[in-house]
């Protein structure tokens, strides 16, 4: 930039031209500021009931993702640890909490090698969580998200980050995403069972409730894995107000290839397009506000039989407790008589 030579105010130089020297400057051309290109990472959480297929789903997502070009990172946040199974053919993959405690008690500092490993361009890891019985769950997953934000997880470059979170646990650290404004959206795994449907409208419910305390997370949509064409999923997207990624049938194709840890989302085969589609439709889905359903509304998306409407609720008895006639006994309480 073509900076004017600085002027001494305390001159005897006419004021018009102190004037004209200040103008000229202003009216000179800036320096461009330099500037670096930031990548907008989209951080998605994926929520659904336990065994429900979230990470059958997010394995060959993320795969089909990579194999598009995308650049993708995979976040087991599941103390069963097991997001990451499929994708390195049933291999276990060490948690951070694991290699965390490991090299605190050697005095070490833990890498991104140690934790973070990749297959065919998808980068994978697990939070994991405390031994059964010695901690809670939630509050690994807090723990988990710390060490991750030391190993300096805001300025990592990813297209995708997907976060596999158990939906049927509604302590604070499994809702930490939705509560903290951590992702953007949240993709719903369920299924034409109650089960996972119930679990479903918890996290809808709860991305209710924080969008009214100020926070922006949304529901980009369901996807309805082993789909066998009863409609169940599809009405409970309708009244909630989501749409369908889409629909993964119950083939037994896909099944068998599941249970051996074979990816099924591979351009060409003959999955592929299914994939292809539920990236697309992760990738461009919008943030819902959705609406909660009460639990009759819930149960009326299912026919009578098969979740037991039609049983009414009978009182129970003290002598149903007791299992003889109740007596009257007289209270222990001491009654005072007012004062005269």
């Amino acid at each position: 930039m073509s900076i004017a030579p600085s002027l001494d105010f305390r001159s005897s130089a006419p004021a018009a031209a102190r004037v004209a020297a200040l103008r000229e400057e202003a009216a000179a051309p800036l320096d461009p500021v330099p500037t670096q290109s930031v990548k907008q990472t989209q951080i998605i959480a994926i929520y659904g009931k336990g065994g429900i297929g979230k990470s059958f789903t997010l394995a060959n997502l993320s795969y089909m993702m990579a194999q598009q070009g995308k650049k993708v990172l995979l976040i087991g946040c599941d103390p069963k640890s097991d997001t990451t199974s499929l994708l390195f053919g049933g291999r276990a993959c060490p948690t951070i909490i694991e290699t965390s405690t490991r090299k605190k008690l050697a005095g070490e500092q833990v890498a991104i090698g140690d934790v973070c490993f990749k297959r065919d361009g998808v980068y994978a890891m697990e939070l994991g969580g405390p031994e059964v019985g010695r901690g809670c769950g939630g509050r690994g997953i807090i723990h988990g998200f710390e060490l991750l934000e030391k190993l300096g997880f805001h300025d990592w470059g990813f297209d995708y980050v997907l976060l596999d979170f158990l939906g049927d646990v509604v302590c604070g650290g499994f809702g930490l995403p939705i509560a903290r404004d951590m992702c953007q959206k949240v993709i719903i795994v369920g299924s034409n069972d109650l089960q996972s449907l119930y679990v479903a409208n918890n996290v809808c419910s709860a991305v209710e409730y924080f969008r009214k305390l100020g926070g922006n997370v949304g529901v980009g949509g369901i996807v309805i894995n082993k789909d066998d064409g009863t409609g169940e999923a599809q009405a409970f997207a309708e009244a909630v107000g989501i749409p369908i990624l889409a629909s993964i049938p119950a083939d037994e194709d896909i099944r068998r290839k599941s249970a051996s840890y074979q990816i099924i989302g591979q351009p060409g085969g003959p999955w592929g397009s299914l994939f292809e589609t539920l990236a697309a439709n992760v990738a461009d889905a919008a943030p819902h506000q959705p609406r909660t359903l009460t639990q009759d509304t819930l149960l009326g998306l299912f026919k009578s039989d098969a979740v037991g409407r039609n049983v009414v609720l009978e009182p129970a008895t003290m002598e149903d407790m007791c299992g003889v006639s109740a007596v009257t006994r007289p209270s222990l309480e001491v009654v005072y008589d007012e004062a005269v």
